[in-house]
């Protein structure tokens, strides 16, 4: 049970990430992929975003409900709360809530206790520049070379590797005919379960504000599986930066 609940406190981790991936090169790919997802104009307007949905972790007991709050604002700014009731397996309702304030980050947490964000988490929140990391990922100190094509769910897919200047890579996966983002990968140490590789899937691609937005996450490791399904996005709402700070 404890690995379950640590599993939540690490979904966040590669959501910004997951919003994204012939003889092309990496930059062709990428400004293809922005375009797709609605242009380098539209996209850098959007200074807040709030979205709202629901999670589902799979056990081998059955299925765990859940909600799950994303606030994100302009430039790298992040907050996940994420709640669920996990009375059926004898350890009542649970509240994650993760913030970054571009600086920290810092968990409230109330079943395995509240404790600083550190190490390769911090690291890749540094790193997850919001409305999307495509935009500045060079100005960021990252660099990015392509890999081999490889098939997402039947369907070719330029592999894009992104190496932040801390931290660990994250593997790219992007539709060869769309450019839309379909996968993400990143393998880190995290203190409370220690190595996890974790891979995300993006489906269900909408339009809000004339940018396309995954409405569904389907999130994987070698321990553990989620599916996030979106209800709401709202852009360029009004955040309060204390949301982002530790309380």
């Amino acid at each position: 049970m404890r690995n379950l609940i640590q599993r939540f406190a690490v979904l966040v981790v590669i959501l910004a990430w997951a919003q994204v991936s012939s003889a092309q090169t990496a930059d062709e790919v990428i400004e293809k992929s922005i375009a797709a997802m609605g242009g380098r104009a539209a996209m850098e307007k959007i200074k807040t975003r709030q979205t709202t949905g629901d999670i589902s972790l799979t056990t081998p007991a059955g299925d765990i409900p859940g909600t799950i709050d994303i606030t994100n604002a302009a430039p790298n700014k992040a907050r996940t709360v994420i709640k669920a009731d996990l009375s059926a397996f004898g350890a009542g309702p649970m509240v994650i809530d993760q913030r970054f304030d571009g600086t920290t980050g810092y968990v409230l947490d109330s079943l395995q206790g509240d404790r600083p964000i550190g190490g390769d988490q911090l690291a890749n929140m540094k790193a997850n520049n919001f409305p999307h990391p495509f935009l500045n990922y060079k100005t960021a100190g990252a660099t990015v070379k392509m890999g081999e094509k490889e098939k997402v769910a039947g369907r070719d897919a330029f592999v894009l590797v992104f190496e932040p200047a801390t931290g660990p890579a994250v593997r790219q996966y992007i539709d060869a005919e769309t450019y839309l983002p379909v996968q993400a990968r990143i393998k880190m140490t995290v203190p409370q379960v220690g190595e996890l590789e974790q891979t995300v899937v993006s489906s269900d691609f909408r339009d809000v504000d004339g940018v396309k937005v995954p409405f569904k996450l389907q999130m994987s490791s070698a321990a553990q599986g989620f599916t996030i399904t979106i209800t709401k996005v709202e852009h360029n709402v009004p955040v309060d930066d204390k949301v982002f700070v530790k309380p």
